[in-house]
């Protein structure tokens, strides 16, 4: 087990950003330096407490799925090592967490694919009947397996806010107000690419004891408007991942996320607002045994 992360001290590269869990830095015009830090974020509120190994296992598993599913589309990938961009007393932090990327244009939507009834599309459904304006067959149950998968997009939330889901015309507009004319055909693409992305990933996690109940994907475009995948790709903080032989249809599965830090902060008396409490360190370390058991169920590796 690696020293906790929390943030990033690298005074070699100039600072683009910190997110929620990423420290980003400007390599050069066309290069960053993605680092994926331990932090932990419930409820939009990025927690005190780091999670051990957290970055390294998001890391480790986009990087398994960006080799697994790179013949499906480009992703933002250099192949450059981290470790060669930064000082040598700066190695440690970047080890086993960072990713060298390419500068792309992002496409302003979070291209979420569902392929099963759980979180706000449970929510959405029992409200409406559907999910992102798509009617889905009445009577179905918490955790259903859909027909097919189905794309829902979703807004890109700032800082302390939340992610909105939207209908497939208003994921549209977007795109076509961030990216001109084209913006429509590169939603178009980014939407089967997504479908294809998630199908192919969640038969593969399958045949590991994994359902694949829904995933968040985000797609860049380069300067000739060819489009990539970029960002963090099937992690267990942008999937919701079910063990298979726990799962069944009416109830919400045990997930292999931060799920139990939530469940733990429910039982809060805590407005969910900034600053977030402190954990207990067997939420901690239960947390983080979660994080290694769904790299390990994925890919059949463990961390260095």
């Amino acid at each position: 087990m690696s020293t906790p992360l929390f943030e990033t001290s690298i005074k070699s590269l100039p600072l683009v950003g910190r997110g929620k869990v990423r420290d980003i830095y400007a390599v050069s015009d066309d290069k960053l330096l993605i680092v994926t830090s331990d932090r932990l974020s419930a409820f939009d509120v990025i927690l005190p407490d780091p999670i051990p190994d957290k970055g390294r296992v998001l890391t480790a598993t986009a990087s398994f799925w960006f080799a697994r599913l790179a013949h499906v589309i480009p992703n933002q990938l250099t192949g450059i090592d981290p470790e060669s961009v930064v000082a040598p007393e700066e190695r440690d932090q970047v080890r086993d967490r960072a990713l060298v990327v390419a500068r792309l244009k992002t496409l302003p939507i979070e291209a979420v694919v569902r392929g099963y009834l759980a979180g706000s599309g449970w929510k959405d459904y029992r409200a409406t009947g559907t999910v992102c304006g798509i009617a889905l067959p009445p009577g179905l149950r918490q955790a259903a397996k859909l027909p097919q998968p189905i794309f829902t997009p979703s807004t890109k939330a700032e800082a302390g806010q939340h992610d909105e889901n939207v209908s497939f015309e208003i994921a549209r507009e977007r795109c076509i107000a961030a990216l001109g004319a084209n913006g429509a055909a590169l939603m178009d693409e980014a939407c089967a690419a997504a479908i294809r992305l998630y199908t192919e990933a969640a038969d593969d996690a399958a045949t590991r004891g994994i359902v694949i109940a829904d995933t968040k994907f985000e797609f860049g475009v380069d300067e000739s408007g060819k489009l990539h995948l970029i960002d963090e790709v099937l992690t267990p903080d942008s999937s919701r991942f079910w063990p298979a032989d726990e799962y069944r249809e009416g109830i919400s599965p045990p997930s292999f996320d931060k799920q139990y830090v939530r469940d733990y902060l429910e039982t809060l008396i805590w407005n969910k607002k900034a600053p977030g409490p402190h954990l207990p360190p067997d939420v901690i370390a239960h947390t983080a045994d979660k994080y290694r058991e769904a790299y390990f169920r994925l890919t059949g590796h463990t961390l260095a």
